[in-house]
Protein backbone atom coordinates (compact mmCIF):
# COMPACT_ATOMS: atom_id res chain seq x y z
CA UNK A 1 0.00 0.00 0.00
CA UNK A 2 1.61 3.07 -1.29
CA UNK A 3 1.36 6.77 -0.12
CA UNK A 4 -0.03 8.16 -3.13
CA UNK A 5 -2.84 5.38 -3.18
CA UNK A 6 -4.79 5.83 0.19
CA UNK A 7 -6.79 8.63 -1.72
CA UNK A 8 -10.07 8.64 0.53
CA UNK A 9 -9.99 6.75 4.17
CA UNK A 10 -13.57 6.21 6.67
CA UNK A 11 -13.40 6.47 10.75
CA UNK A 12 -16.01 4.02 12.49
CA UNK A 13 -15.83 4.89 15.39
CA UNK A 14 -17.75 3.25 18.86
CA UNK A 15 -19.75 6.90 19.18
CA UNK A 16 -20.64 6.03 23.10
CA UNK A 17 -17.01 6.27 23.86
CA UNK A 18 -16.06 9.81 24.39
CA UNK A 19 -12.15 8.71 24.16
CA UNK A 20 -13.04 7.13 21.21
CA UNK A 21 -14.43 10.29 19.32
CA UNK A 22 -11.44 11.91 20.38
CA UNK A 23 -8.72 9.77 18.79
CA UNK A 24 -11.10 9.64 16.15
CA UNK A 25 -10.83 13.65 15.64
CA UNK A 26 -6.90 13.08 16.18
CA UNK A 27 -6.52 10.60 13.07
CA UNK A 28 -8.83 12.86 10.94
CA UNK A 29 -6.48 15.62 10.95
CA UNK A 30 -3.66 13.29 10.10
CA UNK A 31 -5.12 11.96 7.35
CA UNK A 32 -6.37 15.13 5.85
CA UNK A 33 -3.12 17.05 6.54
CA UNK A 34 -1.47 13.69 4.16
CA UNK A 35 -4.02 14.61 1.73
CA UNK A 36 -6.36 12.24 2.42
CA UNK A 37 -10.11 12.27 1.94
CA UNK A 38 -11.49 11.84 5.14
CA UNK A 39 -15.16 11.01 5.89
CA UNK A 40 -16.25 9.60 9.73
CA UNK A 41 -19.47 7.79 11.02
CA UNK A 42 -20.93 6.34 13.91
CA UNK A 43 -20.83 2.14 15.06
CA UNK A 44 -24.57 2.41 14.35
CA UNK A 45 -24.70 4.42 11.58
CA UNK A 46 -25.53 1.93 8.28
CA UNK A 47 -26.95 4.29 5.93
CA UNK A 48 -23.83 6.52 6.39
CA UNK A 49 -21.53 3.81 5.68
CA UNK A 50 -23.57 2.35 2.86
CA UNK A 51 -23.40 6.22 1.24
CA UNK A 52 -19.24 6.56 2.02
CA UNK A 53 -17.87 3.31 1.92
CA UNK A 54 -17.87 2.69 -2.02
CA UNK A 55 -14.09 4.12 -2.99
CA UNK A 56 -12.83 3.72 0.49
CA UNK A 57 -9.51 2.34 0.76
CA UNK A 58 -8.96 2.21 4.09
CA UNK A 59 -11.64 1.96 7.17
CA UNK A 60 -10.20 2.98 11.04
CA UNK A 61 -12.21 1.70 13.10
CA UNK A 62 -12.08 3.01 16.80
CA UNK A 63 -14.20 0.83 19.60
CA UNK A 64 -13.27 -2.93 20.80
CA UNK A 65 -13.87 -5.99 18.67
CA UNK A 66 -17.40 -5.25 18.76
CA UNK A 67 -17.10 -2.39 16.50
CA UNK A 68 -14.86 -4.29 14.54
CA UNK A 69 -17.20 -7.34 14.09
CA UNK A 70 -20.04 -4.33 12.80
CA UNK A 71 -18.01 -2.73 10.63
CA UNK A 72 -16.47 -5.92 8.84
CA UNK A 73 -20.48 -7.06 7.97
CA UNK A 74 -22.00 -3.25 7.13
CA UNK A 75 -19.12 -2.71 4.79
CA UNK A 76 -19.99 -6.23 2.86
CA UNK A 77 -19.47 -6.31 -0.15
CA UNK A 78 -16.57 -3.61 -0.20
CA UNK A 79 -13.17 -5.03 0.59
CA UNK A 80 -12.29 -2.06 2.77
CA UNK A 81 -9.00 -3.26 4.57
CA UNK A 82 -9.76 -2.33 8.54
CA UNK A 83 -7.51 -0.54 10.86
CA UNK A 84 -8.63 -1.87 14.49
CA UNK A 85 -8.16 0.48 17.35
CA UNK A 86 -8.62 -1.41 20.18
CA UNK A 87 -10.53 1.16 23.21
CA UNK A 88 -12.42 -2.21 24.68
CA UNK A 89 -10.98 -5.12 26.76
CA UNK A 90 -9.64 -8.23 25.25
CA UNK A 91 -9.14 -6.91 21.15
CA UNK A 92 -8.55 -9.80 19.46
CA UNK A 93 -9.32 -8.13 16.59
CA UNK A 94 -7.74 -4.97 17.35
CA UNK A 95 -3.89 -4.65 17.01
CA UNK A 96 -3.05 -0.97 17.35
CA UNK A 97 -3.59 0.84 21.10
CA UNK A 98 -4.65 4.32 21.17
CA UNK A 99 -1.53 5.88 22.11
CA UNK A 100 0.38 4.38 18.70
CA UNK A 101 -2.42 5.23 16.04
CA UNK A 102 -0.43 8.43 14.86
CA UNK A 103 2.59 6.38 14.43
CA UNK A 104 0.33 3.35 12.99
CA UNK A 105 -1.27 5.63 10.31
CA UNK A 106 2.16 6.90 8.90
CA UNK A 107 3.02 3.37 8.72
CA UNK A 108 -0.30 2.22 6.54
CA UNK A 109 0.22 5.87 4.49
CA UNK A 110 4.16 4.66 3.89
CA UNK A 111 2.88 0.51 2.89
CA UNK A 112 4.93 -0.51 6.02
CA UNK A 113 1.97 -3.41 6.74
CA UNK A 114 0.80 -6.12 5.38
CA UNK A 115 -3.14 -7.34 4.65
CA UNK A 116 -4.49 -9.88 6.51
CA UNK A 117 -7.61 -12.16 5.49
CA UNK A 118 -10.31 -13.16 7.34
CA UNK A 119 -13.08 -15.89 6.53
CA UNK A 120 -16.44 -15.13 6.89
CA UNK A 121 -20.15 -16.57 7.30
CA UNK A 122 -23.41 -16.32 5.36
CA UNK A 123 -26.41 -16.88 6.68
CA UNK A 124 -29.79 -17.61 5.42
CA UNK A 125 -33.19 -18.09 6.62
CA UNK A 126 -35.71 -19.15 3.58
CA UNK A 127 -38.57 -18.09 4.98
CA UNK A 128 -37.42 -14.92 5.90
CA UNK A 129 -35.55 -14.59 2.19
CA UNK A 130 -32.98 -12.74 4.34
CA UNK A 131 -29.14 -13.33 3.73
CA UNK A 132 -26.29 -11.99 6.84
CA UNK A 133 -22.69 -12.30 7.09
CA UNK A 134 -20.99 -12.77 10.05
CA UNK A 135 -16.83 -12.52 10.68
CA UNK A 136 -17.48 -14.49 14.41
CA UNK A 137 -20.37 -16.70 14.07
CA UNK A 138 -24.05 -17.50 13.75
CA UNK A 139 -25.65 -19.06 16.51
CA UNK A 140 -29.49 -20.73 16.81
CA UNK A 141 -30.09 -20.58 20.24
CA UNK A 142 -33.17 -21.05 22.70
CA UNK A 143 -35.50 -18.25 23.19
CA UNK A 144 -36.12 -18.94 27.12
CA UNK A 145 -34.45 -19.43 29.83
CA UNK A 146 -35.26 -23.44 30.95
CA UNK A 147 -36.22 -25.20 28.13
CA UNK A 148 -33.55 -27.02 25.63
CA UNK A 149 -34.09 -26.46 21.95
CA UNK A 150 -34.05 -29.36 19.30
CA UNK A 151 -32.05 -28.33 16.70
CA UNK A 152 -31.89 -30.57 13.87
CA UNK A 153 -28.39 -30.71 12.12
CA UNK A 154 -27.05 -31.39 8.64
CA UNK A 155 -24.11 -31.19 6.77
CA UNK A 156 -23.61 -31.35 3.24
CA UNK A 157 -27.42 -32.38 2.69
CA UNK A 158 -26.31 -35.41 5.42
CA UNK A 159 -28.02 -35.52 8.69
CA UNK A 160 -25.12 -35.33 11.12
CA UNK A 161 -27.23 -35.25 14.66
CA UNK A 162 -30.77 -33.67 16.54
CA UNK A 163 -29.37 -31.81 19.17
CA UNK A 164 -30.86 -31.21 22.15
CA UNK A 165 -28.83 -28.26 23.83
CA UNK A 166 -29.16 -24.30 24.51
CA UNK A 167 -27.98 -23.63 21.12
CA UNK A 168 -25.91 -24.87 18.09
CA UNK A 169 -22.65 -22.32 16.90
CA UNK A 170 -20.99 -22.10 13.58
CA UNK A 171 -18.48 -20.04 13.91
CA UNK A 172 -15.22 -19.06 11.46
CA UNK A 173 -11.77 -19.29 12.82
CA UNK A 174 -11.90 -15.96 14.51
CA UNK A 175 -14.99 -16.92 15.85
CA UNK A 176 -13.50 -19.95 17.54
CA UNK A 177 -11.69 -17.71 19.97
CA UNK A 178 -15.65 -16.47 20.92
CA UNK A 179 -18.43 -17.97 22.33
CA UNK A 180 -17.69 -21.28 20.93
CA UNK A 181 -14.38 -21.35 22.52
CA UNK A 182 -16.54 -21.01 25.88
CA UNK A 183 -18.58 -23.89 24.89
CA UNK A 184 -15.16 -25.91 24.48
CA UNK A 185 -15.01 -25.67 20.75
CA UNK A 186 -11.22 -26.26 19.31
CA UNK A 187 -8.98 -22.85 18.01
CA UNK A 188 -8.57 -22.64 14.85
CA UNK A 189 -5.80 -20.50 13.51
CA UNK A 190 -6.72 -17.19 12.02
CA UNK A 191 -5.65 -18.10 8.60
CA UNK A 192 -7.91 -21.22 8.45
CA UNK A 193 -10.47 -21.58 6.07
CA UNK A 194 -12.73 -24.22 7.83
CA UNK A 195 -15.63 -23.99 9.68
CA UNK A 196 -16.61 -24.97 13.99
CA UNK A 197 -19.64 -26.80 14.53
CA UNK A 198 -20.47 -26.40 18.18
CA UNK A 199 -22.99 -27.11 20.41
CA UNK A 200 -23.72 -25.44 23.47
CA UNK A 201 -24.67 -27.65 26.88
CA UNK A 202 -25.98 -29.97 24.97
CA UNK A 203 -28.60 -32.94 26.88
CA UNK A 204 -26.31 -36.16 25.30
CA UNK A 205 -22.74 -36.17 27.00
CA UNK A 206 -21.80 -37.54 23.21
CA UNK A 207 -22.00 -34.60 21.24
CA UNK A 208 -19.05 -32.92 20.49
CA UNK A 209 -18.06 -30.32 18.58
CA UNK A 210 -16.86 -30.48 14.56
CA UNK A 211 -14.44 -28.95 12.37
CA UNK A 212 -15.78 -29.01 9.22
CA UNK A 213 -14.08 -28.13 5.41
CA UNK A 214 -14.16 -24.52 4.23
CA UNK A 215 -17.02 -25.94 1.34
CA UNK A 216 -19.26 -27.30 4.07
CA UNK A 217 -22.84 -25.93 4.18
CA UNK A 218 -24.28 -26.44 7.49
CA UNK A 219 -28.53 -26.53 7.96
CA UNK A 220 -29.83 -26.12 11.12
CA UNK A 221 -33.39 -26.25 11.51
CA UNK A 222 -36.06 -26.19 15.02
CA UNK A 223 -37.59 -28.91 15.45
CA UNK A 224 -39.69 -28.78 18.28
CA UNK A 225 -42.59 -26.95 19.34
CA UNK A 226 -40.90 -24.25 20.48
CA UNK A 227 -39.47 -20.62 19.43
CA UNK A 228 -35.52 -19.94 18.63
CA UNK A 229 -33.18 -17.00 18.30
CA UNK A 230 -31.04 -16.36 15.34
CA UNK A 231 -27.67 -14.29 16.45
CA UNK A 232 -25.24 -12.62 13.82
CA UNK A 233 -22.14 -12.24 15.84
CA UNK A 234 -24.16 -11.26 19.07
CA UNK A 235 -25.62 -8.29 17.44
CA UNK A 236 -28.23 -9.32 15.07
CA UNK A 237 -31.14 -11.18 16.61
CA UNK A 238 -34.24 -12.62 15.30
CA UNK A 239 -37.39 -14.82 15.92
CA UNK A 240 -36.95 -18.53 14.55
CA UNK A 241 -40.23 -20.41 14.83
CA UNK A 242 -40.54 -24.29 14.99
CA UNK A 243 -39.75 -25.77 11.74
CA UNK A 244 -37.83 -22.93 10.40
CA UNK A 245 -34.15 -23.39 8.72
CA UNK A 246 -30.59 -21.56 8.72
CA UNK A 247 -28.58 -22.52 6.27
CA UNK A 248 -25.00 -21.21 6.61
CA UNK A 249 -21.69 -21.41 4.38
CA UNK A 250 -18.39 -19.76 4.23
CA UNK A 251 -19.40 -16.41 2.56
CA UNK A 252 -17.67 -15.24 -0.61
CA UNK A 253 -17.06 -12.12 1.03
CA UNK A 254 -13.89 -12.13 3.40
CA UNK A 255 -12.79 -9.38 6.00
CA UNK A 256 -9.56 -7.85 5.84
CA UNK A 257 -7.07 -6.42 8.05
CA UNK A 258 -4.32 -4.21 8.18
CA UNK A 259 -1.44 -5.73 10.40
CA UNK A 260 2.31 -4.88 11.31
CA UNK A 261 3.14 -8.10 13.15
CA UNK A 262 4.17 -11.18 11.28
CA UNK A 263 1.89 -13.74 10.91
CA UNK A 264 3.68 -16.28 13.76
CA UNK A 265 2.88 -13.44 16.25
CA UNK A 266 -0.43 -15.27 16.37
CA UNK A 267 0.32 -17.48 18.71
CA UNK A 268 1.84 -15.11 21.72
CA UNK A 269 -0.91 -13.28 21.62
CA UNK A 270 -3.07 -16.31 22.01
CA UNK A 271 -1.12 -16.61 24.67
CA UNK A 272 -1.46 -13.16 26.25
CA UNK A 273 -4.95 -13.11 25.46
CA UNK A 274 -5.73 -16.36 27.06
CA UNK A 275 -3.52 -15.77 30.01
CA UNK A 276 -1.98 -19.01 29.52
CA UNK A 277 1.54 -18.49 30.60
CA UNK A 278 0.25 -16.70 34.06
CA UNK A 279 2.06 -19.96 35.77
CA UNK A 280 5.39 -19.73 34.42
CA UNK A 281 5.07 -15.84 34.71
CA UNK A 282 4.60 -15.95 38.21
CA UNK A 283 7.79 -18.53 38.39
CA UNK A 284 10.02 -15.63 40.06
CA UNK A 285 7.33 -16.25 43.14
CA UNK A 286 8.18 -19.01 45.32
CA UNK A 287 4.98 -18.30 47.82
CA UNK A 288 2.85 -17.88 44.84
CA UNK A 289 3.61 -21.50 43.56
CA UNK A 290 3.32 -23.21 47.40
CA UNK A 291 0.08 -21.30 47.05
CA UNK A 292 -1.08 -23.40 44.34
CA UNK A 293 0.35 -26.53 45.22
CA UNK A 294 2.67 -26.33 42.51
CA UNK A 295 6.38 -27.62 43.16
CA UNK A 296 8.99 -25.38 41.68
CA UNK A 297 12.06 -27.08 39.80
CA UNK A 298 14.87 -24.27 41.57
Amino acid sequence: MEVQTVKKVGIFVHSRSRAAVQIADQARELLRVRGSEVWQTSDWDDAAVADSIPGTELLVCIGGDGTVLRAARVIVPHPVPILGVNMGRLGFLTEVRPGELVDRLSDVLEGRCRIEERTMLQAQVPSWGATHHALNDVVVGRASVGRPLYVETAVDGVRLAIHRCDAVIAATATGSTAYSLSAGGPILHPESQDLVLTPVAPHLGSARPVVLPRNATIDLRVTADKEAVISVDGQIDRTLASGDSVTICRSAHTARFVRFSPPQDYYAVLAEKLDWLRVLQASDNPELFEFEGITSSK
